[in-house]
C-alpha cells in the first residue's frame, strides 16, 4: 500500500502542470538575455521635435510628448519603458533624411551621433556607450542599457570611405548602405534601380566596413545589392529592421533566396515591428489607399479640399488591417525556417513608425513577443539568441575579422578634382 501512496505524487511531477509557462519561459529568457534591439529612431525624434536642444528632455518617461509631433504621437520610447520591455542593448538610428544632398548628410549625421552620445551621458545610471562587445557585456551586467549607434542609409558618408572610418572612429557601429533612395554606389529597395545592385566603390565599401569591424546593415537595400552585398563580405552582415518577403512581400522585407545564404555569412534578421511590413494585408490596404489618392488627385486636379473630403470617407469605409503579434511571430518562424535560429534577432523601429502591431504599440511590449514565441515551442535557449545571443555572436565576429587583418592597409580612393 506504501508503494501505491507514492504513485499519485510521482504522476504529479511528471505531469503537464508542472512544466513552465509560456509566460515563465519568456521571463526567465529576458531576465538572462535582455532585448538587444537593432534599431531606434529616438535621435530623429529628437532633431525633428527639439532641434537637437535636450537640456529640458525628459527621458525617464515621455508619454506627454504627443502635442509636439507633427501628428500628435507620442514617442514609443523612454527609459521606464524600456525597462518594462527588457531591452538591455540598443543600437539608436542615427538617421538623416535620404532627400539631404551628400555634404548636408554628412554634416547631419554628425550631429545626430553628438546629440545621441548627449543623451546617453546624461543618464549615467541608466545608459552607457557601448563601442564593443565587451563594453555590451559589461554595461548589461552593470544593469544598464547598452547604447550602440547605427547611420541609415549611405548617404550620410558622401560616397567617401574616409568619412566612414571617420564615422567609426566617432562612435557608428552600422551602417545601412542605402535608405528609401538609391546611393551613388547602391541601389535601394524602394527605388528604381541604378546599378544592379553594388558598383565597384559600393563593394570597396563592403569590404572596407569589414576591414574596420563596421558591421554592413542590409535593410533597406534591394535584392542585388543584398546578394552582392554577400558575395564580398568576409563578416556577418545584419539587417537591422526587416521582415521575410514571404510572409509580407514588401520589397523592403528579406527574400528566401538571400534567407538561404545567412547560414553561410553568419548573418542575422532583426525583425522589424512595422505594421505595413509584417501584415500582408496591411501592405495591400496602403497600396490601395495611394492608387485612391492618385485616382482622386487626377478626378479632382485643381481641388484639394475636394481630394481630402473624398479621401477621408474612403478612409472611413476601409479601416487599415492592424498588424498582431502573431504576425510578427510569423516573420521569426519563416527566417528560422530558411536560416535556422542563429539567424534571428529584433530590430523593433520604434519612433521610427507610427506604430507597432497590437499589443507592441511600443518598446514595453516585447516580452508579449517572447511570450507568442514560448507558445510555438521556442525554447528559453532558442528565445536567449533572439533577444542577445545572436547579435553579441555577429557582434564578435565582426571584431575579430577587424583584429584578422590589422595590418591590412586601408583602401584608398581618391578625392575629386
Amino acid at each position: 500500500m506504501k508503494k501505491l501512496a507514492l504513485l499519485p505524487l510521482i504522476a504529479l511531477l511528471a505531469s503537464p502542470a508542472a512544466a513552465q509557462s509560456a509566460e515563465e519561459i519568456a521571463a526567465a529568457a529576458l531576465e538572462a538575455a535582455p532585448v538587444w534591439d537593432g534599431h531606434n529612431d529616438v535621435p530623429i525624434q529628437l532633431r525633428g521635435r527639439f532641434r537637437n536642444v535636450i537640456a529640458d528632455f525628459d527621458f525617464e518617461d515621455t508619454t506627454d510628448t504627443g502635442p509636439e509631433h507633427s501628428e500628435g504621437r507620442t514617442m514609443h520610447t523612454d527609459l521606464a519603458r524600456l525597462r518594462e520591455g527588457k531591452v538591455g542593448a540598443q543600437f539608436w538610428s542615427v538617421y538623416v533624411t535620404a532627400a539631404l544632398s551628400e555634404p548636408e548628410a554628412v554634416q547631419a549625421v554628425i550631429e545626430q551621433i553628438d546629440v545621441t552620445k548627449r543623451l546617453i551621458s546624461r543618464y549615467p545610471d541608466d545608459l552607457a556607450l557601448a563601442l564593443t562587445a565587451d563594453e555590451v557585456e559589461k554595461a548589461v551586467a552593470e544593469g544598464r542599457i547598452a547604447s550602440l549607434m547605427g547611420m541609415e542609409g549611405g548617404h550620410s558618408i558622401g560616397s567617401s570611405l574616409a568619412v566612414l572610418r571617420q564615422t567609426y572612429e566617432i562612435g557608428a557601429r552600422y551602417m545601412t548602405l542605402t535608405h528609401s533612395k538609391n546611393t551613388p554606389w547602391a541601389d535601394s529597395a524602394t527605388d528604381t534601380p541604378q546599378h544592379d545592385g553594388l558598383t565597384d566603390f559600393g563593394k570597396d565599401l563592403v569590404r572596407e566596413m569589414n576591414r574596420i569591424g563596421m558591421l554592413v546593415d542590409l535593410s533597406h537595400v534591394s535584392e542585388k545589392t543584398m546578394h552582392d552585398a554577400l558575395d564580398v563580405a568576409k563578416a556577418p552582415v545584419i539587417f537591422s529592421h526587416s521582415g521575410a518577403r514571404a510572409i509580407n512581400g514588401h520589397a523592403r522585407n528579406v527574400p528566401d533566396s538571400v534567407l538561404s545564404r545567412l547560414p553561410e555569412n553568419g548573418g542575422i534578421v532583426m525583425i522589424v515591428g512595422l505594421p505595413g511590413f509584417l501584415n500582408e494585408d496591411a501592405r495591400q490596404w496602403y497600396s490601395a489607399r495611394e492608387a485612391e489618392q492618385t485616382r482622386l488627385s487626377v478626378l479632382w486636379q485643381g481641388q484639394p479640399a475636394a481630394v481630402e473630403a473624398a479621401m477621408a470617407e474612403w478612409d472611413a469605409a476601409n479601416p487599415v488591417p492592424m498588424a498582431t503579434i502573431a504576425d510578427m511571430a510569423d516573420h521569426i518562424d519563416q527566417v528560422r525556417k530558411m536560416a535556422g535560429i542563429d539567424a534571428i534577432g529584433i530590430g523593433g523601429d520604434y519612433d521610427g513608425m507610427p506604430t507597432g502591431p497590437v499589443g507592441m504599440e511600443d518598446v514595453a511590449g516585447y516580452p508579449a513577443l517572447f511570450t507568442e514565441l514560448a507558445r510555438r515551442g521556442y525554447s528559453q535557449a532558442d528565445l536567449e539568441k533572439i533577444s542577445f545571443g545572436n547579435m553579441m555572436r555577429v557582434l564578435r565576429a565582426a571584431e575579430a575579422y577587424k583584429a584578422s587583418v590589422a595590418t591590412m592597409p586601408a583602401i584608398e580612393t581618391p578625392v575629386p578634382e
